[in-house]
């Protein structure tokens, strides 16, 4: 296995049916409107489908409690009119990533304008063998979970950033680290936060048909561990068998000029370096203290908490993610700054946030507009009907278990181009799906597993996942028109590659009677 790059006379890039066909997605996606217009567009349709629902008594019951049904509401009768005036700025506040994303910034924001970031990205490029470039950017990619999302925010530049550098498209780059942030959401080498809210919610449903049923948050760790090498291996390939061919030499040429990118390996400067070791140790002390904190018996982040809106416990460091993550980039960042004399007062470090912020204008109006969408959604009550009805679908099949384990996957898969939320699609199906499978053979644990690996493959396409937007504005400093055309096209390769193998291997995995977790 091995990078492709354009080739050195390349004035074309690479032809074929696969590229003919991408290059027709591209073509067709960048004739759709502007981002937050297509989430205006899809509220009015939530709107109207709400109205129809409504009027035709569209009803499930209730998979936590048969004896009650849900209904789809009608949000253009007078209540829900009411309720979509009085609740429009909670339902921009609400909106999932705004917070992780505006203060995350702030950290990033100073570590980016001190310097700390091209720093990183010269040593990076120095210490990166440059066949090993993309598995390093995919490897970080899937692994960036254990912080939450801010991967979405800090990986996609920095990958560009050194893709640029050694003379790669910086596209092809956000392409990788977005496959693997999003597409290997579920995987990781570490327990992180995801898995003990998705195993409390399946502990639940199991606990339906027995009561004692426990299922720990380490139930599909060896599988998601081994996940993690296989999709590092997977966009690898895809990278460099699929994606990087399509651009030419003089493509890729125009992007790095774009981006104002300068090219080589630059040497560290004596300054830099003490920047650096700076940062690192800057880095040490505030990771540090957090560790403590979360670590030592009775410290402030022990122990479990409620989850803000929702009557989940999750462990207290896992909610206090964000402003953990603006400490661990603000501190090493006014360290470099302060050492390399970027920073020579208090000001500095404002102006740098301020800085920061300004540049988040085009986020802000797509959140708006998304917040929007996105609860009239949840209000409806479409999103509950949706879930229902495709777990009914699955129970329907009628398939025998490695058939039944490849329909969870392409359902969930499906259902979450439009229920993008991980724990609010599980919460609805694991009611239906983890009993339902239980009488069939299947241990809660493998239809855990079964959902997750569907729910992470089509994550990089999903239009309700708000983060592509920032994925779409990292690449539009190095291709000015690209547009969600653009996007897809990069992404869709990876989707399909991680369906067909990461289902297959799903289904493997559990014929051959190994382990998904402890």
């Amino acid at each position: 296995m091995h990078d492709a790059h354009p080739g050195s006379d390349g004035t074309q890039p690479a032809t074929g049916l696969v590229s003919r066909a991408l290059a027709f997605v591209e073509r067709v996606g960048n004739r759709l409107p502007d981002p937050a217009t297509l989430f205006i567009l899809l509220g009015v349709l939530v709107l109207v489908l709400s109205w129809i629902g409504g009027t035709a008594g569209w009803s499930v019951a209730d998979p936590r409690d048969p004896s009650r049904s849900i209904a789809v509401d009608n949000l253009l009768d007078a209540d829900g009119i009411r309720w979509i005036l009085t609740g429009a700025i909670r339902n921009f506040l609400d909106f999932p990533p705004l917070a992780i994303v505006l203060v995350a910034m702030l950290g990033i924001g100073v570590a980016e304008r001190t310097g700390l970031f091209p720093t990183l990205l010269k040593l990076l490029v120095a210490v990166t063998p440059a066949r090993l470039l993309t598995p390093m950017v995919v490897f970080i990619g899937v692994n960036s979970s254990a912080a939450a999302d801010s991967g979405y925010v800090v990986l996609p530049p920095l990958a560009a950033g050194v893709f640029a550098m050694v003379g790669r498209s910086p596209v092809v780059g956000i392409a990788a680290a977005t496959f693997g942030i999003a597409g290997g959401f579920s995987a990781n080498l570490a327990v992180t936060s995801l898995d003990p809210l998705i195993s409390g919610l399946t502990q639940q449903a199991a606990q339906l048909v027995r009561a004692d049923a426990v299922v720990q948050p380490t139930a599909n760790y060896t599988f998601m561990f081994f996940s993690t090498f296989l999709l590092t291996g997977l966009g690898w390939l895809v990278t460099a068998r699929v994606v990087e061919p399509r651009f030419a030499r003089a493509e890729v040429e125009a992007q790095i000029a774009q981006g104002g990118v300068e090219r080589g390996t630059p040497a560290l400067t004596a300054m830099e370096r003490r920047g650096l070791w700076a940062a690192v140790l800057g880095f040490a002390v505030a990771a540090g203290v957090f560790a403590a904190m979360a670590l030592v018996p009775g410290g402030p982040l022990t122990g479990q908490v409620v989850r803000h809106g929702t009557t989940t416990m999750v462990p207290a460091w896992s909610e206090a993610l964000i402003p953990i993550i603006l400490v661990l980039f603000l501190v090493p960042g006014v360290a470099y700054g302060v050492v390399s004399g970027e920073i020579r007062s208090d000001r500095c470090v404002a102006r740098r946030m301020g800085d920061s912020m300004s540049s988040m204008g085009t986020y802000l109006v797509l959140a708006f507009f998304a917040g929007q969408a996105i609860a009239w959604f949840k209000q409806s009550n479409l999103a509950v009907i949706l879930g229902v009805e495709g777990g009914e679908l699955i129970r329907s099949l009628g398939f025998g278990q490695g058939p039944m384990l490849a329909a969870i996957v392409v359902v969930v898969a499906v259902l979450n181009l439009v229920v993008s939320s991980a724990s609010a699609k599980w919460a609805f199906l694991a009611p239906i799906l983890v009993p339902m499978l239980g009488n069939a053979g299947m241990s809660p644990e493998l239809v855990q597993c079964a959902y997750r690996v569907g729910d992470s493959c089509t994550n990089p396409i999903a239009p309700l996942n708000a983060y592509l937007v920032i994925i779409l504005v990292a690449i539009r400093r190095y291709q000015p028109s690209a547009g969600l055309g653009t996007l897809i096209a990069l992404l869709v390769p990876y989707c399909v590659a991680a369906l067909v193998v990461w289902t297959a291997v799903l289904v493997a995995w559990n014929a051959l009677g190994i382990p998904l977790g402890f």
